[in-house]
């Protein structure tokens, strides 16, 4: 059996008396990539900052190959890099920000090819941009070349924070790209926390879900949270951003968690009653086992996955902005 390359145990962690995690016990495989959503402030960037051994937990461990993960050890420094959704850059020249990481471990002496194999990666051309000050940098050329300052150090884990959320269509593309060449060409494993759900269903090996600073089981679900609004006979109700109303079984608490599942209802009329939500099919990926396709469908500020036949998909016409109708029962909804 292969050694997790991060094991969690008893974790638990937060800032000024708040709690943000809470993960009793959590494994890592290797080579692996993993994706974690959730809302701002479900604990993700928390979470990356302690696997990258930037904070230390209030309570537990964690380990990495096999040994406790302590701060400013040489297993990090050599081993794990973040990337944060804000790059940082130092006051230098692009060929200097891209190899001071692997000066501070002893230099190569190949450094200047390896500079120029991180900046490729990344689509930046070594010629152009190597000589370029940090200054002359768009936002989109700096975070890529911040992500080519960790590549050109070959980490066995590179943690990705938003990595694409802050800059232009072309530049997310080429990320992804080089982020994927990374554990294709060096077996890096990849933790990466994006509100791009569906390019997480797509490439990654396990996704997972964050709400409350707890780890939930991810899949087609969605997570609504509250408050939840009483209702006369009983149920309770959420009024959602478009004005349509979800309505649910009475919650344990008025700020509960709810784990949302629901189902594609064709042709798409106008929705009646309250187990019916009024929406349209936002994109599509293919799935890497198997012959379905994720069909991502938005409704009323929710984002439902749903994973269909090929032959379905094709059949119904659900390309981006086909207008759907989502429908959901009570055992489909779960509360956490």
């Amino acid at each position: 059996m292969t050694e997790p390359i991060y094991a969690i145990h008893d974790l638990q962690h937060g800032y000024g008396g708040r709690a943000v995690l809470d993960i009793p016990h959590l494994t890592l495989a290797p080579h692996t990539i993993v994706g974690l959503v959730g809302p701002n402030g479900s604990g993700k960037s928390t979470l990356l900052r302690l696997l990258a051994a930037v904070e230390t937990p209030r309570r537990g461990c964690i380990d990495f190959e096999g040994g406790p993960l302590a701060p400013f050890a040489p297993t990090v420094r050599s081993r794990i890099t973040l990337l944060s959704q804000e790059p940082y850059l130092l006051r230098r020249s692009v060929q200097r920000n891209v190899a001071y990481g692997l000066e501070l471990r002893g230099g190569t002496p190949d450094l200047k090819s390896r500079v120029a194999e991180a900046l490729t990666l990344v689509g930046l051309p070594p010629e152009r941009f190597a000589p370029r000050s940090w200054r002359a940098l768009s936002g989109g050329e700096a975070q890529r070349v911040a992500l080519a300052a960790r590549l050109i150090l070959r980490p066995a884990a590179l943690l990705l924070d938003e990595p694409t959320a802050s800059v232009d269509a072309h530049s997310a593309e080429l990320i992804k790209s080089a982020a994927l060449r990374a554990r294709r060409e060096w077996g890096t494993t990849l933790v990466i926390a994006s509100h791009d759900r569906l390019w997480l269903q797509v490439v990654c090996d396990t996704v997972m879900q964050l709400a409350n600073g707890r780890i939930v089981p991810a899949g087609r679900e969605s997570l609504v949270y509250g408050p939840w609004e009483p209702r006369p006979d009983g149920r309770a109700e959420k009024l959602l951003p478009d004005g349509q109303r979800l309505v649910v079984p009475a919650p344990p608490t008025d700020e509960a968690v709810l784990r949302f599942q629901a189902r594609l209802a064709l042709p798409a009329g106008d929705p009646a009653g309250p187990a019916r939500l009024q929406g349209a099919v936002a994109g599509l990926g293919l799935e890497k086992e198997g012959d379905n396709l994720t069909v991502t469908c938005q409704a009323a500020g929710l984002t439902v996955h749903l994973h269909l036949p090929r032959d379905r998909v094709a059949a119904e016409g659900l390309l981006p902005g086909r207008p759907v109708v989502l429908t959901y029962r009570d055992e489909d909804l779960q509360w956490l």
